[in-house]
């Protein structure tokens, strides 16, 4: 099991969290997806390492940013 924290940027209100938390959910290997939307960050848990590309293209199929 593997957990790693991201900071994301332009995410404002609940749609943005609904928004992002649907496309990393849809990657293999997600088990869960954790959006603190006043830190602008997204914990991402899965059955193995998730490569840090996968979420990047999620992050931005939601329309936003993955700055760290």
């Amino acid at each position: 099991m593997s957990e790693q924290t991201y900071t994301v940027a332009g995410m404002t209100c609940e749609h943005c969290v609904r928004s992002v938390t649907e496309e990393i959910g849809g990657i293999d290997g997600v088990t869960g997806v954790v959006v603190d939307l006043p830190a602008g960050t997204v914990t991402v848990s899965g059955s193995r390492d998730i490569d840090v590309a996968d979420v990047r293209g999620a992050v931005e199929e939601a329309g936003y940013e993955l700055t760290a």
